[in-house]
């Protein structure tokens, strides 16, 4: 057999990126995330009951803390808009290539105007 310089398997060095493939990483890394996010949901809600509020309501008033937040808030929405396109995909629409694009792209503006739509909402109550 004669030696080739190709790499055995293909790898991400060689794909050139897709929408469909960095939201399927980002979908994995917002569940995760969103995971992470609920533990830290449970802790608060713990130190309501138990004691120790003061020093949550402390660190929620710090810009980084704040900036997590959003971000999670982000994580949220974007899950959830990809999640249903996925529903959508279960029953086999959306699969030509201009639609996948499409619905990516929607997914990413819905998620980010969401996310704008309750910050605002939040600031103006």
């Amino acid at each position: 057999m004669t030696q080739s310089n190709r790499p055995l398997s293909p790898h991400l060095g060689i794909y050139r990126w897709q929408i469909t493939s960095v939201l399927s990483i980002l979908h994995r890394i917002t569940g995760t995330g969103l995971a992470l996010v609920a533990v830290l949901l449970v802790w608060w809600f713990a130190a309501m009951q138990f004691g120790g509020f003061a020093l949550i309501d402390g660190l929620l008033g710090w810009l980084p803390v704040r900036l997590l937040l959003i971000a999670a808030l982000w994580a949220f929405y974007f899950h959830l808009c990809n999640g249903i396109r996925h529903l959508i995909w279960d029953t086999g629409r959306g699969f030509a290539l201009d639609q996948v694009t499409r619905s990516g792209l929607a997914v990413l503006a819905a998620s980010l105007a969401l996310t704008l739509l309750t910050l605002i909402l939040r600031w103006s109550l």
